[in-house]
This record gives C-alpha cells, sequence and structure tokens, in this order.
C-alpha cells in the first residue's frame, strides 16, 4: 500500500464523519419539532456506514481483483432510528392530541451529544493520518537529496 492509498483511506473517513456530524446537527435542530410535513414528530435518523474500494480508475479496479483489495469507508444510507416517542401532558400546546399529550421526537441530546464528539474524534484521528502520511512522503523525498 503506497502513501496515497493511505490518503484515500483516511479521506474516505473523514467524508463519512463529516455526513454523521451532518446528521447528528440535524438531529439536535429538530430536538423538539412536534410536527414535521408528514404530521407527526420529527424521528432521529442515523447513517450507516460500509466499506467501498478505494481506487476509481478500471486499471485499480483490475489491479485491485487480483489482489487484496483496499477500502475505504462511505455513508451507504441514512435512516431513520424506530422508537417511541416521549410523551408530555400539555394540553395548551397546539399539536397536543385528543388527551391533551404533546409527542416529542425521539432524541437524546445526551446520545447527540456524545455521537458528536465520536465523529469529532474519529475525523480528527483520519486527518493526523493524512498528515502522517504527508510527512512520511517529504521525508522520503529528503532522502533521495
Amino acid at each position: 500500500m503506497d502513501l496515497i492509498q493511505c490518503i484515500d483511506i483516511a479521506a474516505s473517513g473523514m467524508k463519512a464523519q463529516r455526513t454523521r456530524l451532518n446528521v447528528i446537527s440535524m438531529n439536535l435542530a429538530n430536538a423538539n419539532t412536534t410536527r414535521t410535513a408528514d404530521g407527526t414528530p420529527y424521528r432521529r435518523k442515523t447513517s450507516i456506514f460500509e466499506t467501498t474500494p478505494i481506487g476509481v480508475s478500471f486499471y485499480d479496479r483490475f489491479k485491485d481483483s487480483l489482489a487484496n483489495q483496499i477500502h475505504g469507508v462511505r455513508v451507504s444510507e441514512i435512516v431513520p432510528v424506530s422508537g417511541e416517542f416521549k410523551k408530555i401532558f400539555d394540553p395548551s400546546h397546539p399539536d397536543a392530541d385528543k388527551n391533551g399529550y404533546v409527542h416529542l421526537p425521539n432524541v437524546n441530546l445526551v446520545e447527540e451529544m456524545v455521537q458528536m464528539l465520536n465523529a469529532n474524534r474519529s475525523y480528527e484521528a483520519n486527518a493526523a493520518a493524512i498528515k502522517t502520511a504527508k510527512e512520511m512522503a517529504l521525508k522520503a523525498l529528503e532522502i533521495g537529496r
């Protein structure tokens, strides 16, 4: 594996974590949304990761099919999380049901913050891997002088 492939793998991880952070931000922004376009409370979403081959050219795909294939990561889909909505009694709320209960989104702020910290640390780790690969390439160039 060469240094460019290391950078490609880390870059795919950074892109996936950026998407994950966007989904978490959307969850936090809608933590109190009691009615969406379909008339239900906002449902928490999560991103699903999957491996993806690194290298997009035909030659790279052919070469990887003959040897061990190197994979990166990508977000395959963003899915709503099932679970019950929180209920609070507030008959004066415009979205209250006939019994006076308001259904709130299934977003847990503490859990979202933990997920945000986790995604942030993963992003930083991938950035550090890119920095290290860059430094290794520069050192290799210095050896040739």
